[in-house]
């Protein structure tokens, strides 16, 4: 496994995404993925699988303290005081002491980052959490929220994937010492039928989905959380660490731009940080 260290985080470059992912099944995903080798997963309030994915760490033959965790505050949680004790109840549903990593989930336009940060802040100094970051948050709002947090800000995790450019976003991360996460890096499956990384996968016997996450793995700082419930999906994705690609093969994914239906997935970030709910 490879690691991104920053602000005394030390965050496994490849995790368990949980999203859509709940109940009995959930907790099977995790302990499977756990004792094939996975040492971070991420959840968050509104997946609704919290105590799912505390399940299945328990289930696990792995240590707690081996597995990096994270969860995030929905957005009606964060003014100070719901930050605090919505944290707390998500504790109680992980059934565990401490989250590795806390994110505001999304930014609010109605909420100032720096109330939430605070509560973040103190959650970090009581020890219930033990690095703090943002999710969904723009380059112009990550700048914002840096200027005000009192501690590091040791993650954004963002919408990133070969038809989603966020090289600028990825640039200001690296050169400030942020790790920028991205979910649905395999394009909600998109990637699975993309005929450039399927013949570049072709050079290392891998599959196009492997390749898509090998081109985000190999970014500086980056670290990506792909979805996946059988064992062998969560074999192939963890399977991506034995091979680089060429400097001309990242350029050509680089130059990609998905399908009408991709680019518009890709709007929705974007509008759901301009709604106030």
């Amino acid at each position: 496994m490879e690691y991104v260290e920053t602000g005394g985080a030390r965050i496994p470059k490849l995790g368990l995404g949980t999203w859509q992912n709940t109940g009995s099944e959930c907790t099977e995903t995790v302990r499977t993925a756990l004792d094939l080798g996975y040492r971070h997963v991420d959840t968050a309030q509104a997946y609704d699988n919290e105590a799912a994915v505390g399940e299945g760490i328990a289930r696990a033959e792995v240590d707690r303290d081996e597995v990096f965790l994270t969860t995030k505050v929905w957005r009606s949680n964060l003014r100070y005081d719901d930050v605090l004790d919505s944290v707390r109840d998500s504790l109680d549903r992980l059934g565990v002491e401490y989250v590795d990593l806390l994110l505001a989930h999304w930014p609010h336009p109605r909420v100032p980052v720096a109330e939430t940060l605070e509560a973040m802040t103190e959650l970090r100094e009581s020890g219930a959490v033990k690095n703090v970051g943002v999710s969904n948050f723009t380059l112009s709002q990550l700048r914002e929220a840096r200027g005000v947090a009192d501690v590091p800000l040791v993650a954004n995790q963002v919408l990133y994937h070969p038809y989603k450019d966020q090289s600028d976003l990825q640039r200001y991360c690296a050169t400030n010492g942020v790790a920028l996460v991205a979910y649905s890096p395999l394009a909600r499956g998109d990637v699975l039928s993309d005929d450039l990384l399927e013949r570049i996968g072709d050079r290392y016997d891998k599959t196009a989905a492997q390749v898509a996450l090998r081109w985000l793995l190999q970014q500086d700082g980056v670290v990506a959380i792909p979805k996946a419930s059988s064992r062998a999906h969560l074999e192939q994705n963890a399977d991506v660490f034995d091979f680089s690609l060429t400097d001309e093969e990242a350029a050509r994914i680089d130059d990609r731009t998905g399908s009408p239906k991709v680019r518009l997935r890709n709007c929705l970030p974007s509008l759901v940080r301009r709604v106030p709910f």
